[in-house]
């Protein structure tokens, strides 16, 4: 545990200097910790800013991290986000994390962040991760992979905006660590967008998009896609 934690000190305080100005636009305060409402407040990024003179130690505060999530669900794997909404602190201020638990051959499926870059910390078990290039100016040529195997004390880069996955190969629970370059860097798993969107995606759409017949699409959306991630 302690080797875990010391792993995810240095990773985050060279992650968060590196990442810090990569998406969100830079702050003209100290800080501006979030509020829900607008009484006495200003609306700056997104969420409204509490009161400078009532600002808490405990607005910048979060516990938790060390306790392992529920990777008791279809994909075997949990994610614990810090963002904004958990760290009112974090508003205007350009970085995040998470925790990320895997079960035995847990997956953390196919998605995108659409406003961070992710650096990814490995502490404990074997996964397996990549990323997907967007689609290449010469038509004649596919998007690229780009995978490795991670074991603990590797970090792992996934460029804002761009697909990526990470699977736990081993036969144990494996813990990663995520820091991002936003306050809030988004969530979009791929298949859940497409096959579990509400309302769904009219299927004659998507049998042309993925050249298959419509039977196929109609068994996808008919399942029950849940983001667990």
């Amino acid at each position: 545990m302690k080797m875990e934690f010391g792993l995810c000190t240095i990773f985050l305080v060279l992650s968060w200097a590196l990442v810090a100005y990569a998406s969100d636009p830079s702050q003209l305060q100290d800080f501006c910790v979030a509020v829900p409402d607008a009484q006495s407040a200003v609306f700056v990024n997104g969420k409204f800013c509490k009161n400078p003179n009532m600002v808490v130690a405990e607005d910048f505060l979060f516990k938790g991290l060390n306790k392992a999530g529920n990777t008791s669900n279809a994909v075997g794997s949990v994610v614990t986000p810090v963002n904004v909404n958990q760290l009112a602190g974090l508003n205007t201020l350009g970085v995040s994390m998470a925790r990320l638990d895997f079960a035995p051959y847990g997956i953390n499926p196919p998605h995108t962040h659409p406003r961070a870059t992710e650096a990814f910390l490995l502490v404990e078990g074997t996964l397996y991760v990549g990323f997907v290039t967007s689609n290449p100016a010469d038509p004649n040529q596919r998007n690229k992979l780009f995978t490795k195997y991670l074991n603990p004390g590797d970090v792992f880069v996934f460029p804002q905006g761009l697909i990526h996955f990470q699977f736990n190969v081993g036969k144990t629970k494996a813990v990663a660590f995520a820091s991002f370059g936003s306050q809030n860097p988004g969530t979009i798993t791929i298949a859940n967008a497409v096959f579990g969107s509400d309302p769904k995606i009219n299927p004659d759409v998507l049998a042309r998009a993925f050249q298959v017949e419509k039977n196929i699409i109609d068994y996808l959306q008919a399942q029950f896609w849940s983001n667990y991630n």
